[in-house]
């Protein structure tokens, strides 16, 4: 059984039902560890070595968040910089997060169909994922394609429970499964 570690970041947890929802499905389950950064540092001042010992625990880490203006809310950019340290990261010596495995769960008020080449954001979400995955490869990590919930302003109770109850299985797989190489093409 492998170790995961949600690394959740939302600045208005209280007001987003589908995060909560999410949040809910995966709470309490061995091995699975949910790090709350706005929880943790609400005056954005990190503990780089409480996040690495984290990190460096973990075989499996999830960047949890919503899209904000088609990236991550700020304190989890600004974990990335200050965590992701050359020499421990990435770099001589940057050894400790060589083959593990990440993945970004996201959630976007936007429609799957506005995430798409001819929709109204231009670009597919993967796209704008893109500098997750890059530092990902720099970090000597296996990007995991995204768990997406899509359309979350105007989703229903029970889609939202079946997306709740999907993101469940889906970390639940990544703890247990004997081989990953199959999540690499979902």
């Amino acid at each position: 059984m492998r170790k995961v570690l949600v690394l959740f970041a939302h600045p208005k947890f209280e007001h987003s039902e589908a995060n909560q929802a999410l949040i809910q499905a995966i709470s309490g389950i061995e091995n699975i560890e949910i790090r709350d950064l706005y929880e943790l540092y609400p005056d954005f001042n990190i503990s780089i070595q409480a996040e690495q010992e984290a990190l460096f625990e973990a075989e499996i880490v999830i960047w949890h968040h919503p899209i904000y203006w088609y990236s991550c809310p700020p304190l989890m950019k600004q974990w990335i910089d200050l965590v992701l340290e050359f020499g421990w990261a990435y770099g001589p010596g940057g050894i400790y997060l060589k083959g593990k495995y990440i993945a970004n769960a996201i959630t976007s008020g936007g429609s799957q169909e506005a995430y798409q080449y001819d929709g109204r954001n231009n670009y597919k979400i993967e796209d704008f994922l893109r500098p997750f995955e890059q530092t990902a490869r720099l970090c000597n990590m296996t990007y995991l394609p995204p768990f997406q919930v899509a359309g979350t302003h105007k989703i229903s109770a029970f889609d939202l429970k079946k997306k709740a109850e999907s993101y469940r299985k889906f970390l639940l797989e990544l703890r247990d499964a004997a081989d990953l190489s199959h999540f690499k093409n979902l």
